[in-house]
């Protein structure tokens, strides 16, 4: 950083941090009329993608006066997205941006001194993904690291002395330095060899590095055959708790569990759980939470491990030592993640999914009934605690997109303003609950987003997007596809069916391997809701969804004609098809078992492909051209069945994009490739429409 981040960050030791020069924020813009903001607003655009910045990850620094965030935007001019890391203080006046490079800065992480805020980047021609580290005395931003591999993640000891990094083998070749390096063959010897975005996996493993940050010394704290990540550190500074996986074949399972090893280097392990399941899985993103004592640890457990894919963790506590662990939320039967102690040790702070909305709990460390600290139909996504028993936390609303807010006795206050301006600008449309019942009983819950000129008694065409997952939910939470659906005179239907998370276990669970059967009943039991409230015209209803919701999309069509339109993005009709060819060997063996051992589930649940004559539904295929989760072959493969058959079809594949679609431009284009189709069959008169 320049003298610029010397002067703000001086300023902040001092407590003035006046604006300086275009890096400071005003709280929020000048306040409008009611009347002047209504007479202004316009509809959402497929290029406000473009100002969409997407705000993630508070950390409350030690003395609790500012809260560090990153922000991600798009930056147009070299189509890619680019995070840097901003501050706001506490009491929501001052909102300073800290890094300005080309390249972006990730995981900011205050000292628990206050003297220093590190984050991740591979800026300056790096690399590799390394740490660096801005003091606040000021200076510009110090490379703190300078190894081979990536750092996937790190945590600061408590005297603010080191640092436990998780470091990921470099690449094969990572030291050829010659001109010319020349492609060698990929060897594939594990059970689970493909993995999104990481491409062909091999032998390379996660370990952690204690690093020393008065002399930059890095130290192996572990090593071998398996990974380590979501390093923690004991209160006291002489142990570090992490989470490994370290079965006989570590692609055949996932049991996870925690281990606690002594913070110097050539020291061993203790394993502290021994549940069959996941305990804290890194996928959960959650991290582990020792009690301020440091007698115990606080984790994530999960369940069943037949049910491993439709997973509810419960918040536990377990003694450092080890011993039996004590779940807190078994009877609260909803998913929990990213526990936080108070500072007296008497409970626990953590974030709850429930029904459409997700919500800060808390529950007495002894155990007992979870109290809600947050209310209203809103997501809260983020909590990070401080010295006054407040917490900082990322919400949104689905008006709001997720911005910093700060938790105060059951209050929140807005903190963060990166996207107040240019909502300021829109017209909404209006989102509330549904819920309905399908033909077999069942109740379902779900969200309508109408059109904001939508006048009660009026149909309008309407279009099913189902969410991926299939352990997710739809929920009051900001979407800015719903609302450029809307905006262009859609009511967009959200279906939470079963399989979704928010409902509990059993519903979860409900779908095991029985896929494409009650998924599309509750389905199905929303487009006849939506009719049947008045809603929806009967005759220029839309599906669509990227996923497992390109894979409902693709088992809907085969299912019922009624859809005059359809997309379907990174989904799977032919099921069998997917064996080998995606990321999820393990499921699919747990779950279904190999095909040779089930072929009529396996064909069963592939009947999209094998009844692909039955589709009547004009249907746009999309997916990334490197998409190792759904592979595009899924989506190539109903393009070529529905070409074959003479139904309106098209294939959009995007280059160098994984399961994902980040590159900015392609956002757009796949936004503007959806209205497209949905208007070019359910907005022309009837008369002129497909009746396919």
């Amino acid at each position: 950083m320049k003298q610029l981040v010397h002067t703000v960050l001086a300023a902040i030791v001092l407590g003035s941090a006046a604006p300086l020069g275009g890096q400071t924020a005003p709280a929020s813009a000048p306040a409008a009329t009611p009347e002047h903001r209504a007479a202004t607003r316009r509809a959402v655009r497929a290029a406000d993608i473009y100002r969409l910045r997407d705000v993630r990850d508070p950390q409350r620094s030690p003395e609790g006066t500012w809260v560090a965030y990153t922000v991600t935007s798009a930056d147009t001019a070299r189509d890619k997205n680019d995070s840097d890391v901003w501050m706001t203080s506490w009491d929501g006046v001052r909102s300073i941006r800290l890094t300005t490079s080309n390249e972006s800065e990730n995981t900011p992480r205050w000292s628990p001194d206050g003297r220093y805020l590190a984050f991740l980047s591979g800026r300056q021609d790096a690399g590799a993904t390394q740490l660096w580290l801005l003091e606040r005395a000021g200076g510009e931003a110090v490379k703190l690291s300078d190894l081979k591999g990536d750092i996937d993640g790190y945590a600061w000891s408590p005297d603010s002395r080191r640092i436990a990094m998780v470091v990921k083998d470099p690449e094969p070749g990572a030291d050829d330095t010659s001109k010319t390096k020349r492609p060698k063959p990929i060897v594939v010897e594990r059970y689970q060899f493909k993995k999104d975005i990481d491409g062909y996996v091999g032998a390379r493993r996660s370990h952690l590095y204690l690093l020393d940050v008065g002399s930059k010394v890095v130290d192996t704290l572990t090593r071998g055959a398996y990974d380590e990540e979501l390093p923690a550190w004991s209160p006291d500074g002489s142990r570090i708790a992490f989470v490994s996986k370290r079965g006989p074949d570590l692609d055949r399972d996932d049991n996870y569990d925690l281990f606690v090893i002594d913070a110097r280097a050539g020291s061993a392990p203790r394993q502290v759980t021994t549940f069959p399941g996941e305990d804290n899985s890194p996928g959960s993103e959650s991290p582990l939470a020792w009690s301020p004592d440091g007698k115990s640890i606080a984790y994530l457990q999960g369940g069943d491990p037949k049910y491993s894919a439709y997973n509810l963790f419960r918040l536990a506590v377990v003694p450092a030592a080890g011993g039996a662990p004590r779940v807190l939320t078994e009877s609260l039967d909803r998913a929990v993640s990213t526990p936080v102690w108070a500072r007296d040790g008497s409970s626990l702070v953590f974030l709850v999914v429930d029904d459409r909305a997700e919500y800060v709990g808390r529950v007495r460390a002894s155990g007992g009934a979870v109290e809600r600290l947050t209310s209203g139909r809103r997501v809260v996504a983020d909590v990070s605690g401080g010295v006054d028993g407040a917490f900082a936390v990322l919400a949104s609303t689905a008006a709001q997109p997720p911005e910093i807010f700060a938790l105060e006795n059951g209050r929140l206050r807005q903190l963060s303003h990166q996207n107040d301006q240019w909502i300021a600008e829109l017209e909404l449309g209006t989102t509330e609950d549904i819920e309905f019942r399908a033909k077999d009983g069942t109740e379902v819950h779900g969200l309508v987003v109408k059109p904001a000129s939508y006048r009660a008694g009026s149909r309008v065409p309407a279009i099913l997007r189902i969410h991926g997952g299939p352990n997710a939910q739809d929920q009051h939470s900001f979407s800015f596809e719903r609302e450029l659906l809307a905006a262009s005179g859609y009511a967009v239907v959200a279906t939470n069916y079963r399989g979704s998370s928010g409902r509990g276990a059993a519903y979860q669970r409900a779908i095991f391997a029985d896929w494409g059967n009650k998924e599309v009943i509750d389905l199905l039991a929303a487009a006849d809701w939506a009719v049947s409230s008045g809603i929806a015209d009967p005759q220029r209803l839309g599906i669509g969804g990227w996923s497992y919701g390109g894979i409902l999309t693709d088992y809907t069509i085969a299912t019922d004609t009624r859809f005059k339109a359809a997309t379907s993005g990174a989904g799977s009709a032919m099921q069998i098809g997917m064996y080998g060819a995606d990321q999820y060997i393990l499921q699919y063996d747990t779950e279904l078992g190999p095909p040779w051992k089930s072929p009529e589930l396996w064909m069963k649940l592939s009947y999209p492909f094998f009844h692909a004559d039955r589709i009547r539904t004009p249907t746009l295929f999309m997916g990334g051209e490197k998409d190792f989760n759904v592979p595009i072959n899924g989506s190539e493969q109903m393009y070529q069945a529905l070409r074959s058959l003479g139904v309106d079809t098209q294939l959009v594949i995007y280059p160098g994009q994984y399961h994902g679609i980040t590159r900015p431009s392609f956002k757009r284009d796949r936004l503007e490739r959806y209205l497209a189709w949905y208007d070019r069959f359910l907005k022309p008169p009837l008369s002129s429409a497909s009746t396919r």
